[in-house]
């Protein structure tokens, strides 16, 4: 079962199916989804996010091969903002991208996402026990970039990859449980539990990993 997670600023509550109409009119925007994986469709349909989370995440969830979380503001818990999901490799001969997200725009440069990154990263590296994240991102995608980069990760391969938007640049970045840890030490302020670390504040995040977090 996917446990709830917390920031400063954070809930991150597990998904659940009613979730579905709240995030229907929060998620096709073109901010949100241009370069995002190209299977999402577009336009987007009015019972898009039902079929996903019904017939994709709710199962996958099931057999412990996902876990999706939506964002919440703590002085607002009833509104969602985004989202966040965890995706194990089933096969290792076919690369994965191991985490996706995506904000609503007017959620923007505010650090948030960062809060969320560093809770799932913690979440999978030290509850789920994974030696290593992997996420992918088109190039332009310059917001999701620096999410990477200021929580630790490297930059492995370069290609192209299909997104909403067209055929585009893009990246694979990685980081490994050691290096995790490495930067939590330098760069975090942990209390007791894992789900309660905070990141020095930096502000600059916004949009999405190509993974979407919900939306695959």
């Amino acid at each position: 079962m996917t446990p709830a997670l917390e920031t400063r600023r954070l809930i991150l509550r597990p998904l659940a199916l009613e979730d579905a109409e709240q995030v229907q009119h929060i998620f096709p925007q073109w901010t949100i989804v241009q370069h995002l994986n190209a299977i999402v469709p577009w336009p987007y349909p009015p019972d898009g996010v039902l079929t996903y989370y019904r017939d994709l995440a709710m199962p996958a969830i099931a057999s412990n091969n996902e876990w999706h979380w939506t964002l919440r503001l703590k002085l607002a818990p009833e509104i969602i903002v985004g989202a966040i999901g965890l995706m194990r490799t089933l096969d290792p001969a076919v690369p994965m991208h191991n985490r996706g997200f995506w904000l609503d725009p007017t959620h923007h440069n505010q650090g948030l996402m960062t809060e969320a990154v560093i809770a799932a990263n913690e979440y999978w590296f030290d509850v789920l026990g994974y030696p290593i994240l992997s996420t992918g991102k088109a190039t332009a995608n310059i917001a999701s970039r620096r999410i990477s980069e200021k929580t630790g990760m490297r930059l492995v391969s370069t290609g192209e990859s299909n997104y909403v938007c067209g055929r585009l640049p893009s990246e694979n970045w990685e980081i490994t449980r050691e290096e995790w840890h490495t930067w939590r030490a330098t760069h975090l302020r942990t209390d007791k539990t894992a789900s309660k670390s905070q990141e020095i504040p930096s502000p600059g995040d916004a949009a999405h990993d190509s993974g979407h977090g919900g939306h695959r």
